[in-house]
């Protein structure tokens, strides 16, 4: 049943006609019929000081070879795509800043911002080359608004790196490991991006089974 309640909603594209994706023992999972997004409602979002003692828990360290490992299966794609000595952002680092490590030993510079552990409003002023988003945009409460900062951030012809974990079915969401993690709000599928892409002017590579490139235009 579609419905257009504040609750229902879609925090990405606004245009409010949803219905229900899936409900299970914790929380209800509403899809939106324009862009794909599925997504929590707000009354199952944790207070900021119950999400930010869950991201204490992270314990991500630059040092971690296997972290780097796994950053690398972004940073490795992004920079085939990059001219030498980008300026870059790492939107979302956590606690433990490591992708910029890896971007910047490959000899560009990158601004950190985290909400939580990097909170520098002034890089909203600024512009880049490129900006990576690592496991970063599930955890978004206003995804909307934080795509259009992203891209007036953006260069014409920066890249947007994504990293994010993306919805198949229902069948696969019902049994998903990532919906178990209270943080996570937005759940983005290939749909989603798709309708991100043609909204921001993009050209739009799928890199890997949870890495998305986006190129302004």
């Amino acid at each position: 049943m579609n419905s257009t309640t504040d609750e229902a909603l879609c925090p990405l594209c606004n245009i409010g006609q949803s219905h229900l994706f899936l409900k299970d023992k914790r929380r209800t999972y509403l899809k939106c019929c324009e862009c794909d997004l599925v997504f929590v409602p707000k009354r199952y979002w944790l207070s900021t000081e119950d999400e930010k003692i869950t991201y204490d828990l992270h314990k991500n360290d630059a040092q971690d070879q296997g972290y780097r490992q796994f950053l690398s299966r972004l940073s490795t794609p992004l920079l085939k795509k990059l001219s030498p000595k980008q300026k870059g952002l790492d939107f979302g680092c956590g606690p433990g800043p490591t992708l910029s490590c890896l971007l910047e030993e490959k000899g560009h510079s990158v601004d950190l911002y985290d909400p939580f552990y990097y909170n520098n409003p002034s890089i909203f002023s600024q512009n880049y080359d490129f900006i990576c988003a690592t496991e970063v945009i599930e955890h978004l409460r206003d995804p909307n608004k934080e795509f259009v900062a992203l891209f007036k951030m953006l260069n014409q012809g920066g890249w947007l790196g994504i990293m994010t974990k993306l919805v198949i079915d229902q069948q696969a969401f019902s049994q998903w490991h990532y919906i178990r993690d209270m943080t996570h709000i937005c759940f983005y599928s290939r749909g989603t991006f798709e309708y991100l892409s043609q909204r921001f002017n993009t050209d739009l590579h799928f890199a890997g089974n949870d890495l998305i490139l986006l190129r302004k235009k």
